[in-house]
């Protein structure tokens, strides 16, 4: 039997599941992305244009989810906010994913003295909380974004990284890696062409889950004012903002945008979950 033939199964073989509940969810996933993307073009106003005169106006066929404190539209600023609101989780899945696969395959596959001083590190990583080590860096750089996605992206990084050197030490043992070799085929090469491709879709779904949580985290530090600046329409800052509107009697400001990061969290976790069991299945 030839190696290609003992070669798993990668991410091109694994199918969506049909479940109800994972349609949804990823239609739910494509229509926020969706919104994103357009957000300049389906905005009704300027999402920072203010009007106080019109301040804490509920909906109206003008403004069709109401105005906010400072008199600026609801809507334009949920629409555009949904760009820096995935885009900083983003930012934060990728570096965390490709270093992390990085480090654990290179742990995984080298072993020895290389294998226990990235463990070890990585280890470290996980003693020192996320949110706090992104806190401290945002204090020393100032507000915006990239300090937080940095930091949150070297905290989430261990995680991917012991799921990858958890993988990789399971296929090391595989007879197609061995076949592979006594083709002629250099470690780099047998990871990066075979390995990896095979052990992409469980680090993908763990990624979709991370993607949430990040979400959530980078909303967190917005609602404390350590995100991004105050006139950059982004959720979690809506969320602070709509503290005031609150008091007025008017929560729309403040629960719309908390319910976008809720469904959009639970959206990402379930497609996430449901890809992992389905990997799961498949290769019991």
């Amino acid at each position: 039997m030839t190696a290609t033939l003992l070669r798993r199964p990668g991410l091109a073989r694994i199918r969506t599941t049909r479940a109800p509940l994972q349609r949804l969810c990823l239609g739910f996933v494509a229509l926020v992305v969706l919104a994103a993307v357009l957000a300049p073009w389906l905005a009704p106003y300027d999402p920072n244009a203010v009007d106080l005169g019109n301040a804490l106006a509920g909906p109206s066929a003008d403004h069709l989810l109401g105005v906010d404190a400072s008199g600026r539209d609801t809507l334009s600023r949920l629409l555009t906010g949904a760009r820096t609101s995935l885009l900083g989780p983003l930012g934060v899945v990728a570096f965390s994913t490709l270093a992390g696969v990085a480090v654990g395959v290179a742990a995984a596959w080298r072993g020895g003295w290389l294998d226990s001083v990235l463990s070890r590190s990585t280890e470290l990583v996980f003693a020192f909380p996320g949110m706090l080590l992104a806190i401290l860096i945002v204090s020393v750089y100032g507000e915006g974004l990239l300090a937080p996605v940095i930091a949150l992206a070297i905290a989430y990084l261990p995680y991917v990284s012991r799921l990858t050197r958890s993988l990789v030490l399971a296929e090391r043992r595989r007879p197609y890696v061995e076949a592979y070799k006594v083709q002629g085929h250099s470690g780099l090469q047998i990871c990066l062409r075979h390995v990896v491709p095979g052990i992409a879709p469980v680090v993908l779904a763990q990624s979709t889950v991370n993607f949430g949580y990040a979400l959530i985290d980078l909303a967190g530090l917005s609602f404390l004012g350590l995100g991004v600046p105050a006139l950059t329409p982004d959720w979690g800052r809506m969320v602070f903002d709509g503290q005031s509107a609150i008091q007025h009697g008017y929560p729309l400001s403040a629960i719309l945008p908390c319910a976008a990061i809720v469904l959009t969290v639970v959206a990402f976790n379930v497609v996430g979950e449901r890809w992992a069991d389905q990997v799961a299945r498949r290769d019991r």
